[in-house]
């Protein structure tokens, strides 16, 4: 099947989906740079740079799209406006964008459209005729006639062999006439842990931004070395020492705010106030918890690598993931090569609002098999 994607942002979400024969030959994304880093990454793909809420962009999309007979769609809108780790503003214009890739499905009639979200996207209101509806019951009376609607919509990316605890909604839509009910596929057996995922992976030391301070953790250079062996993306980021510091000696699982002399401080030493989330290892025996688009800061929701005691009884890895790290509980292939203009925070902000690659091959799989 030929597809096309909306809300694209880099095609995370697509990178395994040429294995299950679909090919997505259109994108549509609103930021240039983001475009740019599609085209990297889907080469083949007709990438229409713009905003799709106008009408010029709208009918290209559309128009191109039929040109390529599309019997698949994907669409990703923002969920900056729902999100937990957003403003959670109703009235959020950005809630309002998954009238157009409704638009787009009525418009193009493809056999099948996956509509993915976060899990407050259930809650949200919607106007439509004049009237405020949640966005589900918005859904099914524009595309219940024509399409059956999966009857589960919330879905955890960790019980489909993705090592992170991601939940979302995703809804998925099968054209009454090919006879197929697409529905979320079994739940395997095994979640994959953060020790089975990373834990074989060289230890890392983060790099202090204070020059003076650098002495504070004398192997950093032997550790980074080791890590590169690995991949070119297996290296710690920047810190400041006082977030360095509080992190060696939090205990695996738990937040600096815990502890009774290293807990989290400004620049003039005073505490300072977070989060129960923030300043905090991740578990071993866990998937990692949901990568956001702040997953490059220690400070965020649960960033820190879960570390290991030393003889010293400080903790080793006071630092977020690796960019490396993030590709395996990403899902990504560990091989993943981002352009080499992409930054570092760049790459962090994509991977954190894609969606598991692993995850999508998962939920297309289901359609193959009903197929055959």
């Amino acid at each position: 099947m030929k597809g096309l994607s909306l809300f694209a942002n880099v095609g995370i979400a697509e990178t395994y989906l040429d294995e299950m024969n679909i090919d997505i030959v259109i994108a549509n994304e609103l930021l240039e740079n983001r475009c740019k880093f599609y085209k990297y990454c889907h080469p083949k793909a007709n990438v229409i740079c713009g905003d799709i809420t106008r009408p010029n962009v709208y009918n290209k999309i559309i128009e191109e799209s039929k040109k390529e007979k599309i019997d698949f769609i994907i669409a990703t809108p923002p969920c900056q406006g729902m999100s937990l780790a957003g403003a959670k503003d109703p009235l959020d214009p950005r809630n309002s964008l998954v009238k157009y890739a409704i638009d787009a499905i009525l418009d193009l009639k493809p056999k099948f459209a996956l509509l993915e979200n976060v899990v407050q996207q259930l809650k949200t209101p919607i106007e439509y005729d004049d009237k405020t509806i949640l966005i589900p019951e918005y859904i099914k009376k524009r595309l219940g006639q024509e399409y059956n609607i999966n009857s589960e919509q919330i879905i955890n990316a960790m019980d489909y062999g993705v090592p992170q605890n991601r939940q979302r909604a995703i809804f998925l839509f099968s054209r009454k006439d090919t006879k197929i009910k697409w529905e979320f596929p079994e739940k395997h057996k095994k979640i994959v842990t953060l020790r089975e995922a990373i834990g074989s992976l060289p230890s890392l030391d983060p790099l202090i931004k204070e020059e003076n301070m650098r002495n504070k953790l004398p192997d950093y250079e032997i550790k980074k070395e080791k890590g590169l062996k690995v991949s070119k993306y297996h290296y710690a980021k920047m810190a400041p020492w006082r977030q360095i510091e509080v992190m060696l000696h939090t205990k695996t699982g738990t937040s600096a705010f815990q502890n009774q002399v290293y807990y989290p401080k400004n620049v003039d030493g005073r505490k300072i106030k977070g989060g129960a989330f923030t300043y905090m290892r991740m578990d071993w025996d866990k998937p990692a918890p949901t990568v956001t688009m702040y997953n490059g800061s220690i400070s965020s929701f649960t960033n820190v690598h879960p570390g290991r005691k030393q003889e010293d009884g400080t903790y080793s890895d006071p630092r977020v993931l690796s960019l490396y790290e993030l590709f395996i509980v990403t899902s990504l292939p560990k091989d993943w090569n981002p352009p080499k203009w992409a930054s570092e925070n760049f790459i962090r902000q994509v991977i954190g609002e894609g969606i598991p690659p692993l995850l999508i091959k998962e939920l297309v799989g289901v359609i193959m098999k009903e197929g055959d």
